[in-house]
């Protein structure tokens, strides 16, 4: 389904809104009343429209029709429901009689997760002493691995010696051992907690004195001691602090939002330890300034990506938009359109070139044969791209995004993502003039409501963007789980309740919303996802090209141990939202949608809320009044030329800017 359909299903309570009630004597009557569904499951639906007699009105056709995202599922026309993900599905029926004003009802179906089939439990602790208390939390998920909302049961074998209570508080009595359950319909979760004999005497916390800055992460080891002052080890404390500035995790990982001093806590019952931490402001602000700008409004611009050389850009359109524009960027003051390749779409969403830069991808939906695919062009004259291929089997539904890979062992590939079926495809591309197809993959699940948004692929590992199915790591040549190109194998998957951390879309513009996780970048030990999020009231504005309110939220996952992810940072705009990053050295740039072009520090290791301790370095409103939307910043991403170290920021309303990041004041460039 292109973003033209989804924009007319937004539309369609609208367009047909208030025809109900000037027919008051006809009604529609859908069943079943009970509009609830299991994941990878079915719904049939039926209707009849009747007259103010409760009769069935004669000669009427009824149709079905998804009247939101498409993303979670599908309906067709005869109303069977196929639930591909948790989330609601608005659905419309339309009664049309021929003659008269149709009769629209909209209602609305909840996708469920399945039964519960595991609960995780955090923190776990394993060994305690006496009097210590831990708060535990338990998670209930489907085989899915779906979230779901069940009220754990807690309970001790030996509470004797170990006790919890129904709402999870774990509390040392007596030495001994005791196995501790976590329940949720047929799902346990069960442990050993073994309570040390020797009483606690003393606690240190290790530094005890630390000064920082705010955004740097102290790592604190609290260490229990007995009568003698031998350490009693394997110990768990709790920690908390004060001021409430800043953030502390269950493994004693520090992290001061503000300037000030702050006392750290391991609790181990009744005895504690702290630790002094010092923070100063992390004094990271630096002056964003506009070099050049290239203002376009025939169309909405989307992907910008930079020639190898650093001398050129390729801008793309999208919304209507059929070509890719060869920038010269030689004079970032004077960005200067040269020429263009014009393809068979109607929105170029993605486009990238080979590393040696002699092939430029360029991806394709909405395209007047239906053919879509991808369009491979030749850029050995940088300025001037030719068309030189196209591959089309089995993508025909679209081409989102597409990544090239390089990799001395197996060649160059372009590994796209394929708009009808939720696939990964790998396409050989060593001859780019007859490229050939080596593999697919895609998440085992219901096919409908899979979706595969972006791609990422560094040093032979794909990093997807798998909307409702979170991030999915493959193997396709770093050999990790013995992958190639041609094999790709799965690595692990995060994937995370996107209808819990959006309730506030939700609120805003009811259920069915477009939310889900839409691109990823490899940093370090560190892996950076963003969510792509709009209500529904701002989804069908953004796709009919006017103003448009987006929100989501950046998460960095600590990938040390790459399959058990966590989440451990943040950032999420005050009025915006995020889209594509990019990451340079230790500078994070973002793409933040209405909160526009933004820069931050990520050096070190990152913990807790971004912006709230001093890590934004810069950023830039990008508006121009000769926009295709005058004065609103809509910023879609940002690509960082290596040759002058500039940010080229791509903005969906206004065209590209480059952007420099000022040196701090008293330094050298």
């Amino acid at each position: 389904m292109s973003r033209r359909e989804i924009a007319a299903g937004l539309a369609l309570c609208a367009m047909v809104g208030g025809t109900a009630s000037a027919q008051t004597r006809q009604r529609l009557m859908v069943t079943p009343s009970t509009r609830t569904v299991v994941v990878g499951d079915t719904l049939r639906f039926s209707a009849k429209l009747l007259d103010e007699s409760g009769n069935p009105v004669p000669d009427a056709r009824i149709v079905f029709r998804n009247a939101g995202s498409h993303y979670e599922g599908a309906v067709d026309s005869t109303g069977k429901l196929s639930a591909g993900s948790v989330g609601t599905m608005p659905i419309t029926a339309i009664a049309i009689v021929p003659g008269a004003k149709p009769v629209v009802e909209r209602f609305e179906v909840a996708m469920v997760a399945g039964p519960a089939a595991r609960v995780a439990v955090a923190p776990r602790p394993t060994r305690l002493a006496i009097g210590q208390r831990v708060h535990l939390t338990g998670t209930v998920y489907s085989k899915a691995d779906d979230r779901r909302n069940d009220r754990v049961q807690w309970s001790s074998d030996n509470p004797a010696v170990a006790r919890v209570s129904n709402d999870g508080l774990l509390q040392a009595v007596a030495p001994g051992r005791a196995s501790i359950s976590a329940s949720a319909g047929a799902a346990v979760e069960r442990w050993t907690v073994n309570v040390v004999a020797s009483p606690i005497a003393s606690v240190e916390v290790r530094p005890a004195t630390v000064q920082a800055r705010t955004g740097d992460v102290i790592h604190l080891r609290a260490i229990a001691r007995d009568a003698q002052g031998r350490e009693i080890a394997g110990l768990t404390p709790s920690w908390l602090f004060t001021p409430g500035n800043g953030l502390v995790d269950e493994e004693g990982a520090f992290v001061a939002y503000r300037p000030g001093t702050y006392q750290v806590t391991a609790s181990f019952g009744t005895r504690t330890g702290d630790a002094i931490v010092t923070a100063v402001d992390r004094d990271i602000k630096r002056q964003a300034r506009i070099v050049g700008k290239l203002v376009r409004s025939a169309f909405h611009t989307s992907e910008v990506w930079i020639h190898p050389n650093g001398n050129v850009a390729y801008l793309a359109t999208i919304l209507g938009g059929d070509r890719v524009y060869a920038v010269d960027i030689s004079n970032p003051a004077n960005p200067t359109i040269v020429d263009s390749i014009i393809v068979n779409a109607r929105s170029v969403n993605d486009i990238m070139t080979s590393p040696d830069g002699n092939t430029l991808v360029i991806t394709r939906e909405g395209a007047a044969d239906r053919k879509n695919g991808i369009v491979i062009a030749d850029t050995h004259d940088p300025l001037h791209p030719k068309a030189l291929s196209e591959f089309t089997e089995g993508v025909t539904a679209g081409v989102h995004s597409a990544f090239i890979h390089s990799q001395p062992k197996y060649g160059t590939h372009i590994y796209l993502t394929n708009d009808g079926t939720g696939a990964v495809h790998v396409i050989d591309i060593n001859d780019p003039a007859h490229p050939k197809q080596v593999a697919t993959w895609k998440t085992p699940r219901a096919d409908a409501g899979r979706f595969l948004h972006d791609i990422d692929v560094q040093d032979g590992l794909l990093y997807g963007s798998w909307w409702n199915d979170g991030l999915v790591v493959l193997d396709v040549g770093n050999g990790i789980k013995g992958g190639t190109p041609s094999n790709p194998q799965f690595v692990t998957q995060y994937k995370y309740d996107l209808d819990a951390l959006y309730k506030d879309v939700e609120a805003e513009g009811g259920k069915g919303f477009i939310r889900g996780t839409h691109t990823a970048w490899r940093h370090k030990d560190y892996i950076i996802i963003a969510d792509e999020v709009f209500g529904n009231t701002a989804a069908e504005q953004l796709y009919a090209g006017n103003f448009s309110r987006a929100h989501g939220r950046l998460q960095i996952l600590d990938a040390r141990d790459l399959e058990h992810l966590k989440p451990v940072a943040w950032y999420e705009p005050e009025f915006g939202g995020v889209h594509n990053v990019w990451v340079a050295g230790d500078t994070l740039y973002l793409g933040a949608y209405n909160a526009g072009f933004k820069a931050f520090d990520i050096s070190g290791d990152v913990r807790g809320d971004l912006e709230a301790q001093g890590r934004l370095i810069g950023e830039v409103m990008p508006a121009d009044p000769k926009g295709i939307i005058p004065n609103a910043p809509m910023t879609w991403g940002v690509v960082v030329n290596k040759k002058d170290g500039l940010a080229y920021v791509n903005d969906f309303n206004s065209g590209l800017w480059a952007v420099r990041i000022e040196p701090k004041s008293g330094t050298v460039p």
